[in-house]
């Protein structure tokens, strides 16, 4: 049986079984959209089909070091880390193609860690689209560098000299491809084989960095896809001793790694664009201008769940390929927001504030139910912004936060944000942002050192 053909539970122990398995992987995706597994013996996997299985709920709880989290409530210490119910989604399941025959299936946190769950919340935002008569199709862009390193190389070298793949700025390149030519195949074949194939791979500008394009799909296909691709872009690094990083901004000296989305609505009944309309202006209908419209004045609101890190407000600065205020414009790279006209296949809007070190079922939950909120409350856009939107000075509200903290106190106080993902989420997933800034700020950076140690 093929893997992607499996539906049902029974159709799991089916191929299961076929394969003659003892274990089974599964995983599950945490706040950070770290990927957290196990191996379950065939028995135990069987069983979970039908009534999940318990994994401990401090993934909820703490951060992307294993650090527990000493300000949300639903889990901690004063609950004494419980088991939290988790289900295996069965058409998720992939061939593993560096344990030939070994199969993978991703989870989902069950009630009532689900009102907290990454791929829950994008669940119900999806729904919500369904719900006003819309299908949701997406596409992920990512970039990343690749280095010449390991994981004990970049900490014994203490994150510095790192050596590139490949040097300089040759975006597009045709002789880096070609020199590397068996790492592409290899990880265009690898893509392939677990149904996250890749519609483009380049190289961008930037010593040792690579742009990959995931094939359009159903919204929460896509974005399984793209998490998927995060974990095993840097298992297949890792595995031929390289390593991979999907920081927002690894280094001053090169642009930043960027997570931008594709996205179309299609009106469920009819089965066609409900972006695309042959007389309005840029050939975009009304629920697009809507949409549009909904993302740019909730983008300040919710920018801690597209840029999720101390490190992702590296990246949003001027002059780097990255918004700095909530913007749109018709094929505009300079803009938060890039409507791309074109048939009624292919009119969307790209989402380009987003970037790599996002969680994707985040990322896309937050631009998709910001979009729908422009729908339900009939808003506009205005005009978009023609030429440098660098140079175009836009409202205060439009302005992005500039901090992860600026950002995770607007997220908190945001009614849009709590009527679209609910009080519960909210409350958690702010309050996990503000721990994540607060970690920062005992850090001693060395520019620090550098600057204030002997002078000042």
């Amino acid at each position: 049986m093929d893997p992607r053909a499996v539906r049902t539970a029974d159709d799991a122990r089916t191929i299961v079984r076929e394969r003659n398995l003892s274990h089974v992987k599964v995983g599950v995706h945490d706040i950070d959209g770290i990927l957290r597994g196990k191996y379950l013996h065939r028995d135990k996997f069987f069983s979970a089909l039908d009534g999940g299985f318990g994994f401990c709920d401090v993934v909820l709880g703490w951060d992307s070091n294993d650090q527990l989290y000493d300000n949300v409530t639903y889990t901690g210490w004063h609950t004494a880390y419980p088991d939290a119910a988790v289900r295996i989604v069965p058409e998720t399941c992939r061939d593993l193609p560096s344990e030939p025959g070994g199969l993978f299936f991703l989870c989902e946190f069950a009630p009532p860690a689900e009102s907290i769950c990454p791929r829950g919340t994008l669940r119900r935002v999806l729904d919500r689209a369904a719900n006003l008569g819309f299908d949701v199709k997406a596409g992920f862009e990512y970039e990343f560098f690749v280095f010449e390193e390991t994981p004990h190389s970049i900490r014994e070298k203490g994150y510095r000299n790192l050596k590139p793949i490949s040097p300089g700025f040759f975006g597009y390149s045709v002789l880096r491809n070609s020199v590397h030519a068996e790492w592409y195949r290899d990880l265009l074949e690898k893509c392939e084989a677990m149904d996250m194939g890749l519609e483009g791979l380049h190289t961008e500008t930037g010593a040792g960095v690579l742009e990959a394009a995931l094939r359009v799909d159903d919204a929460l296909g896509a974005t399984d896809k793209a998490a998927l691709f995060k974990t095993f872009v840097k298992v297949f690094a890792q595995q031929r001793g390289w390593l991979a990083t999907f920081m927002a901004k690894w280094s001053k000296d090169w642009p930043g790694c960027g997570g931008h989305v594709h996205m179309s609505l299609w009106d469920r009944a009819r089965g066609v664009s409900a972006f695309h309309d042959d007389a309005g202006e840029h050939r975009m209908s009304r629920t697009m201008r809507q949409f549009v419209a909904g993302q740019q004045a909730l983008m300040p609101e919710m920018l801690a769940m597209v840029a999720p890190t101390v490190n992702s407000y590296r990246r949003l600065i001027p002059g780097f390929w990255a918004p700095t205020q909530a913007a749109w414009g018709v094929e505009n790279r300079t803009t938060a927001l890039r409507v791309i006209p074109g048939s009624a296949k292919s009119t969307r809007v790209e989402y380009r504030v987003a970037a790599a070190d996002g969680n994707p079922y985040l990322a896309l939950a937050a631009a998709i139910g910001s979009g729908l909120w422009g729908i339900e409350n009939d808003l506009d856009p205005g005009a978009p912004i023609r030429g440098n939107a660098y140079e175009v000075k836009r409202p205060a509200k439009l302005q992005l936060p500039r901090t992860l903290t600026e950002a995770a106190g607007r997220l908190h106080g945001s009614k849009a944000a709590r009527s679209i993902f609910g009080d519960a989420f909210v409350d958690h997933y702010a309050a996990t942002r503000e721990w994540e800034e607060r970690e920062f700020r005992k850090h001693i950076s060395d520019w620090e050192l550098d600057r204030y140690f002997e002078i000042i």
